[in-house]
């Protein structure tokens, strides 16, 4: 396993007071319910006889400070003993904006935990009571300082695509977001589950889904919004499972190359805005991205590589490797 490996432990909807339209977290996850502290400790112990270095442990899934006090002491202890051997180097949970407190954050800090990741899904106040989240944007902005003021680390996950959401409102949560100065952010373009309510206000014609064109255009316009403040984009779309893949995911924007679509359609972006600049027609284009983003620099099937050819007709394209962050391009024309 790779040095900086995560043990994931599901809690599906354990703790979670409201049934948001989008919502199916069982099989999002692909758990049914949640395990004991008992199955906590076994989950750890086998993961751990596979690792060669120490290990994040991640309770995903559910609204962890939604749980009972006692049952979030009690998981927490299952760790403690891995913890303490270094088996496991820190704990991360996932939440819910109203369901934190200072009494809280103190006894997961006590506890070993170093990240709260803060389901946010917008930050609009009229898109967040139509996807029946049970919490105000505001919330988001008081949770979010609490965790920034506790020592603990603080990743947003955001949706887009949720009913009444719009490319602008989207766009404008993203902007309240990266103002709280977030350590990352997942962005999740809304995937319509089947069995869930936004699934019925589809065939009732009541809600029309983004589809992965649309999303990845999305996505692509609002990633400067973070990259400009160094804020991480640490996920974007769902991860891929086999059930999701199987039929589980109804409509919307699942796609397992989400991530390198979107990316590749940023590099698009940002190539286009500074060849727009420059008199390139018949002369070479050099291109050069981070060794790691030649490939999403060029796109799938070369596809960016010949949308700059067709829209600004240079001699040739290059694209190399040069000395810039990830998401930076550097252009010479010659």
């Amino acid at each position: 396993m790779p040095k900086n490996s995560v043990i994931p432990v599901f809690i599906p909807h354990a703790g979670c007071p409201h049934d948001c339209v989008f919502c199916d977290q069982r099989r999002i996850s692909g758990h049914m319910s949640p395990p004991s502290p008992e199955e906590v400790s076994e989950i750890i112990g086998s993961a751990v006889g596979k690792l060669s270095a120490s290990a994040e442990l991640a309770f995903y899934g559910g609204s962890f400070t939604c749980l009972p006090l006692e049952d979030q002491k009690a998981y927490l202890e299952a760790a403690a003993p891995f913890l303490s051997s270094g088996a496991v180097s820190r704990i991360r949970v996932s939440t819910r904006p109203d369901a934190v407190s200072a009494e809280i954050l103190n006894l997961l800090s006590s506890h070993g935990v170093e990240t709260v990741e803060l389901g946010a899904q917008s930050l609009n106040d009229a898109v967040l009571a139509k996807a029946n989240r049970g919490h105000l944007a505001a919330d988001v902005e008081n949770a979010s300082r609490l965790i920034r003021a506790s020592g603990l680390k603080l990743i947003l996950q955001l949706m887009f695509g949720l009913p009444g959401d719009t490319p602008q409102s989207a766009a404008e949560s993203c902007r309240r977001a990266a103002a709280l100065s977030p350590d990352g952010v997942r962005l999740y373009p809304v995937v319509v589950l089947r069995g869930t309510a936004l699934y019925d206000m589809m065939l009732r014609g009541e809600y029309v889904p983004l589809s992965v064109g649309d999303a990845v255009s999305l996505c692509a316009g609002v990633l400067p919004i973070f990259t400009e403040k160094n804020i991480p984009v640490i996920r974007l779309g769902l991860n891929p499972t086999d059930e999701l893949s199987g039929g589980a995911a109804a409509a919307g924007a699942y796609h397992p190359a989400l991530g390198e679509l979107t990316w590749s359609r940023y590099f698009l972006n940002l190539a286009i805005s500074k060849l727009e600049k420059l008199e390139v027609r018949g002369k070479t284009v050099t291109l050069g991205v981070h060794p790691s983003r030649l490939s999403v620099m060029a796109g799938q099937h070369r596809c960016n590589t010949l949308a700059l050819k067709g829209r600004f007709s240079p001699g040739k394209i290059r694209i190399v490797p040069a000395n810039v962050t990830e998401n930076e391009l550097s252009v010479t024309v010659g």
